[in-house]
């Protein structure tokens, strides 16, 4: 979703077009492959300064495996760990694909995860970092498409951030 606002913003993303929109994420997913490598340990990472102005979506555990050597400003999007949980266990149902661990130890999973990002994001001098609620965006998109803007000092017009936002897609709420 912070995607699509940044795309409406006229923000270039950094995209492979690989994974197109599913059932998952009818939208699509605003993704590319290379960022799986980054914890890869020889992996060559140049591409992210040739990608400085543009955005990336890189999944938080990642955000530990940027270069040091760039500056980064990440919007970090939090969504309440029940509604993560149901979500996950809709796709892998889908899939056919089996949950081997249970929701009490998922949760412990998380929110230690979140602990170690949110104190990364803080200390890391690299990271200059803003979060966001998922449901925030959801029940006020105009204020947070603000906030996103005044972040990242984009000249956008937060009405069009805001209407990339579809309210439909949020199908598991806490």
């Amino acid at each position: 979703m912070a995607m699509q606002m940044l795309a409406a913003a006229g923000v270039s993303v950094v995209t492979d077009g690989i994974r197109s929109a599913g059932e998952d994420n009818p939208k699509g997913y605003f993704e590319d492959e290379r960022v799986k490598d980054l914890h890869k340990e020889n992996e060559d990472r140049s591409w992210l300064r040739d990608a400085r102005g543009k955005a990336i979506k890189i999944i938080s555990f990642l955000l530990k495996d940027l270069p040091e050597t760039n500056n980064y400003k990440v919007i970090f999007m939090k969504r309440a760990l029940p509604e993560v949980l149901a979500s996950q266990k809709k796709m892998l149902e889908r899939r056919k694909e089996v949950d081997e661990s249970g929701d009490d130890r998922m949760v412990e999973l998380w929110e230690n995860h979140l602990w170690r990002v949110s104190y990364l994001l803080k200390h890391a001098g690299q990271f200059e970092s803003l979060e966001i609620a998922y449901s925030d965006v959801i029940g006020d998109p105009l204020r947070e498409a603000r906030r996103i803007r005044d972040f990242l000092e984009l000249k956008a017009d937060p009405q069009i951030m805001a209407s990339a936002v579809d309210e439909t897609l949020y199908r598991n709420r806490a």
